[in-house]
């Protein structure tokens, strides 16, 4: 048997028909995992790390307009897209 093993020590028992220690963990599957909300599905997070001041205007804005900061964050996407000449894409206009 291995010493300082645990789990090679566990194996060892069970082939010759021992028992595994009470104290040892069971090997268990990971949980299953969870559905994707249904407004996320065939969607990407899209991420950045700004400064905490960025991110307080933006709850701010959505406040004051009624909106949400991924409604804001997605004009600002279309904004710019079609500021480097591309289509706009996130609000369908």
């Amino acid at each position: 048997m291995a010493k300082g093993n645990t789990l090679q020590a566990m194996l060892d028992r069970a082939k010759v028909g021992g028992d595994t220690p009470a104290t040892s963990t069971p090997i268990t599957a990971p949980p299953p995992a969870k559905p994707a909300q249904a407004g996320r599905q065939e969607t990407k997070l899209i991420g950045g790390h700004f400064a905490p001041k960025v991110s307080t205007q933006l709850r701010i804005l959505a406040a004051e307009e009624g909106t949400t900061v991924q409604n804001l964050l997605g004009e600002a996407l279309d904004d710019l897209f079609v500021k480097k000449g591309r289509s706009r894409v996130v609000r369908g206009v």
